[in-house]
C-alpha cells in the first residue's frame, strides 16, 4: 500500500507534520495590515489631524474642513496618476507644467477661434495627451532616464507657456472666457460647488474620490495593475513573461496627461483666465504627496489610496498652520520634515511587514 504526502493538498502529511505549502498557509490580519503601502501615511494623518485639531481653534469645523479637502484635491487629483507611473518604476518633472499648458490650450484656441468652451477644451484634452504619450515614447525608445526625458519636457512647456501667451495675448495671462458660450457647463463640471451634508464641497473633491477609485481598481483588480507592479519592479523580468513594458509605461504617462487636464480646467473655469508662469515647483509636490502615502522611488510598491492621504496630509499641514496662526514661512519645513518621517516609517513598516512572511 502506497502513503501519499498529501501536504500540497491541506491534509496531514507523514509523520503528523503540519502543511508547509505557503500557498495554503493564512495571512493573519496584522501581517495583512504591516503589508499596506499607504498604513505610515495613515498613522501620520491622523496624528497630524488630532495635533491641529488642539493646537488651532476651529480646525474641525465645517467651513474649515471644506477648505481642507479643497486644497488636498487640488494635489490629490495629480497625485493619483503620479502615484501609478511612480509605482511603475518613472516619475514626471512636467507634471507641474503640464497643467497650466492645458489650462492655456483651451483658453486661448476657445478665444481666438471664437468656438464654445468645450471645443477648446476637447483640442487641449488631445494636445495634453499628447505631450504625455510623447514623455512615455521618448522614455521607451531612446532608454533615457525619466528625469531627463521629463525635465526636458519640462523647460520645453515652461518656454511654450510664456512665448505663446504673450505672442498670441500680448500679455502673460490670457484673455477672460468667463461670457463665452459653454463656460457655465464647464464652470460645473470643474470647479462649481456642492453643498454635502452641511459642508460646501468643491467638485475637485469628487473628481480626486472618483480617480482614487478607478486607479485603485485598476491597480487591484485588472490584468493592466499587475502589469504597472511587475514593470516598475523588474523591467527586463516583467519583459520576460510577455508584459507590454512600452505600452503600460506610455499609458501611464498618458494617466498623468489626462489628471494635468483635468487640473488645468478647473484653474481655468475657477478664474476664467491663466497666468503662463503657474505650476512651476508642484511636480514636486504631487511626488512628495505619493511617497508620504507610501510609494518607492525605485517603484513596483505603493497604492492609490496612500496618494490620497499623502494628499490629505498636505492640505491639512498647509490649512492646519493658518487655522493656527502660525507663520507661514515654516510651510516648507514642516512638509520636508513630514516627507523624511514618512518615508523612514514606510520603510520601517515594509520591513517589518517582510519579516513576518
Amino acid at each position: 500500500m502506497t502513503t501519499t504526502d498529501t501536504r500540497a493538498t491541506g491534509g496531514p502529511a507523514p509523520g503528523g507534520e503540519r502543511p508547509r505549502d505557503e500557498r495554503l498557509l493564512r495571512t493573519s490580519p496584522l501581517r495583512k495590515l504591516l503589508s499596506r503601502p499607504e498604513l505610515g501615511s495613515v498613522v501620520g494623518a491622523l496624528a497630524v489631524l488630532v495635533f491641529f485639531a488642539v493646537a488651532a481653534d476651529g480646525f474641525l469645523r465645517p467651513s474649515s474642513i471644506s477648505t481642507v479637502l479643497y486644497a488636498s484635491s487640488t494635489i490629490g487629483i495629480m497625485a493619483v496618476p503620479v502615484a501609478l507611473l511612480m509605482i511603475g518604476g518613472e516619475f514626471d518633472l512636467s507634471a507641474g507644467v503640464m497643467v497650466t499648458s492645458s489650462a492655456l490650450i483651451s483658453s486661448m484656441f476657445s478665444y481666438q477661434m471664437t468656438a464654445n468652451i468645450w471645443v477648446g477644451a476637447g483640442v487641449s484634452l488631445l494636445v495634453t495627451l499628447a505631450v504625455g504619450a510623447f514623455n512615455g515614447f521618448m522614455l521607451t525608445r531612446t532608454k533615457l532616464p525619466s528625469f531627463i526625458v521629463t525635465l526636458g519636457t519640462f523647460l520645453m512647456l515652461t518656454g511654450m507657456n510664456l512665448g505663446f501667451t504673450k505672442l498670441i495675448d500680448g500679455t502673460v495671462s490670457t484673455k477672460s472666457i468667463g461670457d463665452m458660450e459653454g463656460f457655465p457647463s464647464a464652470h460645473a463640471l470643474f470647479a462649481s460647488t456642492l453643498g454635502i451634508g452641511g459642508v460646501d464641497l468643491k467638485v475637485t473633491v469628487l473628481w480626486w474620490l472618483g480617480l482614487v477609485a478607478l486607479a485603485s481598481w485598476v491597480l487591484l483588480r485588472t490584468r493592466v495593475g499587475n502589469w504597472i507592479f511587475a514593470v516598475g519592479g523588474n523591467e527586463d523580468a516583467a519583459r520576460a513573461v510577455g508584459v507590454p513594458v512600452a505600452k503600460t509605461k506610455i499609458g501611464l504617462y498618458m494617466g498623468v496627461a489626462f489628471g494635468a487636464w483635468v487640473s488645468g480646467q478647473h484653474l481655468l473655469f475657477s478664474f476664467d483666465t491663466v497666468q503662463s508662469g503657474e505650476g512651476v515647483g508642484n511636480e514636486l509636490i504631487y511626488i512628495i504627496a505619493a511617497v508620504i502615502g507610501g510609494c518607492l522611488i525605485t517603484g513596483g510598491y505603493g497604492s492609490a489610496v496612500g496618494s490620497a492621504v499623502g494628499a490629505l496630509l498636505f492640505g491639512m499641514t498647509s490649512k492646519g498652520i493658518v487655522f493656527a496662526e502660525w507663520n507661514p514661512d515654516w510651510f516648507k519645513f514642516f512638509l520636508g520634515a513630514m516627507l523624511l518621517l514618512a518615508t523612514l516609517l514606510n520603510t520601517w513598516v515594509r520591513k517589518r511587514a517582510e519579516a513576518t512572511k
